[in-house]
């Protein structure tokens, strides 16, 4: 009775030891990346997609866009939309914490910042709102659940500020021309 009586403790204190290192590993398990939440390159990419032909046809920032400078981009440069598709997919990725490296380039050129890239579009911070908006209608598509899309959109609007730079600076020139 006294052996059985040391088992039935011998095998509590095993299993007490066992729940208490699985409840340790699960607190210092770290938590998956949003690139990992997102579920990778591949559903990058297909977000991607769909968010870059949602904006060719979007009438604020598209191809009917008042902004000439994006209407024009959408009605003539078409064929750099694929390159511009895996350039946004590298960018999410990086951003996200994927391993990826985004560097924004020119065709023919040297790297250059988001600010440079879209200085000529005149982008401004209510086109930027729409890019945006467009961007939670895709991830709804998509299915994102709410806290990996809150996360994308905040990565996305912290960047307002350099992407509008060139509609500011249209501003400024049309104010000193008055």
């Amino acid at each position: 009775m006294k052996t059985r009586f040391l088992t039935i403790k011998a095998v509590t204190a095993a299993v007490i030891l066992a729940v208490s290192a699985v409840a340790a590993s699960a607190q210092t398990t770290p938590e998956k990346s949003l690139y990992e939440r997102l579920g990778g390159v591949f559903a990058i990419s297909a977000v991607v997609d769909h968010f870059s032909d949602a904006l060719v046809k979007n009438p604020v920032v598209g191809q009917d866009s008042k902004n000439p400078d994006l209407r024009n981009w959408h009605r003539n440069s078409l064929a750099r939309l694929a390159g511009l598709k895996f350039m946004r997919t590298l960018w999410v990725c990086e951003i996200s914490g994927g391993p990826f490296k985004y560097s924004p380039t020119r065709p023919g050129s040297t790297p250059l910042g988001l600010e440079n890239a879209h200085r000529n579009l005149k982008i401004t911070p209510a086109e930027f709102d729409e890019v945006a908006a467009e961007l939670s209608r895709t991830l709804d598509w998509a299915k994102v659940p709410a806290r990996e899309k809150a996360e994308v959109l905040a990565a996305f609007a912290a960047h307002k500020n350099e992407v509008t730079e060139g509609s500011r600076s249209k501003a400024a020139a049309a104010d000193q021309q008055k």
